[in-house]
């Protein structure tokens, strides 16, 4: 990394909140919904990161309700899938140390919306989007 470029872990948000590949959908929604998260990190028993979920793989879900099955019928298929089957299980990594610059060109080739930082195997921060703008934003 350039002397001067900024590490991931000065942009990262580190307050990462995960889900159990097992849970149901139904708990990925209320707290995507209520912390207003739209990447969440999909972790096994050892908390191991496994996959993602977003934001966009729940809108799947909410076609129940624009084909007229309506919400208890979209509730009753949240609850009835678990993350681990509509997880995307090729999750793209980047170390906290990698510059930002490495980390904006990632995300804007694989064209995703988050990275998932890594190091010595455990989840220490993510970096989406949203970070991007924050910077930005800050001047």
């Amino acid at each position: 990394m350039p002397g001067n470029a900024r590490p991931v872990s000065d942009l990262m948000t580190r307050e990462v909140v995960t889900i159990d590949a097992n849970e149901c959908l139904s708990l990925a929604d209320d707290i995507m919904q209520l912390g207003r998260i739209r990447h969440m990190p999909v972790v096994d028993e050892d908390q191991n990161l496994i996959g993602i979920l977003s934001q966009r793989d729940l809108f799947r879900g909410a076609l129940a309700v624009t084909l007229g099955f309506g919400r208890h019928a979209q509730n009753k298929m949240l609850d009835s899938l678990r993350a681990k089957e509509i997880m995307k299980s090729d999750v793209l990594t980047i170390h906290p140390d990698a510059s930002i610059e490495e980390a904006a060109d990632i995300m804007l080739t694989k064209k995703i919306g988050c990275l998932v930082v890594i190091e010595a195997q455990q989840i220490v921060g993510i970096l989406t989007e949203s970070d991007f703008v924050k910077l930005v934003a800050k001047g």
